[in-house]
């Protein structure tokens, strides 16, 4: 469920017609509501009850702004960060350094120093010559860091190729046969107490049986370490939890369903559970407000050529992700049409043949289910500016991010000195 729905005939965020962030502030633009933002905390939330004290921590690369984060933060929500800069915005935002989890293949020595120095929660190492990097940080330091090993489970998660990650040959973690001996040399490593095992096998997961599949080895890993003497006192479960953007294809399981497969699969496990969620909190609670610049004529079907492009939301040409494509102000009538981006690529398409609200130029038009993996994606090919993000709670609305002019993007260049 989200809070962007039609009222007079015209879609609103919340209390807020999304003409009147158009006509204040431009577009393209992204649109976030906080209202759904806390309704889905609530259910993530409510779907793990009965689980004692799980940590919560946001998958910030999902949507990395300060005022989703800071939202996040006043809900009591951590932070599962993927790189120093992420890792700044999520203190930045004011979650607690306590509250966050760092994950991801390439930490440089670098962030390792930056978590350390702020004593975040936990590091999630993907490899011993990373354990050993951060022995050689933290020693320095006179610290020692609590990490985990992520895991490979060579689960294929049935996802997209580009995101899964837990197949034997996906780049991410220790292979699950090697791990014992991962935790073994970890151990003679100053500087840093494996005391955790992590596991993420991918995104827009929409079946349970993967994650089940994955976890059940999570299980037999840790009473294999405890047996070897080694103290596993957490266990991190990735995030990855589906959302619903096609209609037309079976809704991915619910919060609760997930919920309640974890509370049975980890009973007597004794760790603390950690969760990673990103699109399920946010997914839903943005869309993308872009105008149509023309219809142009096409062989087969007409063009909606939008001021949008795959700089803008990058999903579709990347994963050829499905968003509903919605008018602003719906007339009632429908039409199949190609739904386009103005930059200089085949790829700039949106949807292909899409039977959609019939619009015209000028009209909005809304990108449904862009609050996960949309802005924070956005790139300046075809030297197009930033686009800008809004936030809107009740009757109230905030730009959340400026609109980045051009003369931002040249002023960043620097002419050498024989020019």
């Amino acid at each position: 469920m989200d809070h962007f729905e039609l009222k007079d005939g015209m879609l609103h965020a919340e209390g807020v017609p999304l003409a009147r962030i158009s006509a204040e502030a431009g577009t393209p633009i992204y649109v976030y509501s906080a209202a759904t933002i806390e309704r889905h905390v609530r259910v993530f939330r409510e779907a793990l009850a009965g689980i004692d004290d799980p940590l919560i921590a946001f998958a910030v690369k999902a949507n990395p702004n300060r005022a989703v984060l800071a939202t996040l933060a006043a809900l009591g929500l951590g932070a599962d960060v993927v790189s120093g800069g992420e890792l700044k915005r999520a203190l930045a935002a004011g979650i607690p350094a306590a509250k966050i989890v760092f994950s991801g293949v390439g930490k440089t020595a670098e962030e390792m120093a930056l978590g350390l120095d702020e004593g975040i929660g936990q590091f999630n190492l993907e490899s011993v010559a990373e354990a050993e990097m951060l022995s050689q940080v933290a020693t320095a330091r006179g610290v020692t860091a609590r990490v985990a090993f992520r895991v490979n489970p060579d689960v294929d998660a049935g996802t997209h190729s580009k995101i899964s990650t837990g197949r034997a040959d996906d780049k991410f973690g220790v292979a699950y046969d090697r791990a014992p001996d991962a935790y073994a040399r970890a151990a003679a490593m100053p500087g840093i107490a494996a005391v955790g095992v992590a596991v993420h096998i991918g995104s827009q997961l929409t079946d349970l049986a993967p994650s089940r599949a994955a976890f059940e080895r999570v299980g037999a890993l840790i009473a294999a370490l405890r047996a070897a003497g080694h103290a596993i006192d957490s266990a991190d479960l990735g995030g990855g939890l589906g959302v619903p953007y096609n209609p037309a294809v079976p809704v991915p399981p619910s919060p609760a369903d997930y919920g309640a497969m974890v509370r049975e699969v980890t009973a007597g496990w004794d760790v603390r559970l950690i969760f990673e969620p990103g699109r399920v909190i946010v997914g839903n609670a943005g869309v993308m407000l872009t105008r149509v610049i023309r219809i142009k004529e096409g062989k087969n079907y007409p063009f909606v050529v939008l001021d949008a492009g795959m700089n803008d939301l990058l999903r579709p040409s990347l994963y050829d992700a499905w968003h509903n494509i919605r008018a602003v102000e719906p007339n009632g009538a429908k039409f199949v049409a190609n739904v386009v981006g103005p930059i200089c690529e085949t790829g700039d398409t949106f949807a292909r043949a899409r039977e959609m609200d019939q619009v015209a130029a000028g009209d909005l038009v809304a990108f449904m289910t862009a609050g996960a993996y949309g802005a924070t994606m956005a790139n300046t090919y075809n030297s197009r500016g930033l686009v800008p993000e809004a936030m809107v709670s009740g009757e109230e609305w905030a730009i959340v991010r400026d609109r980045q002019p051009i003369e931002a993007l040249i002023a960043a260049d620097r002419l050498p000195p024989w020019l």
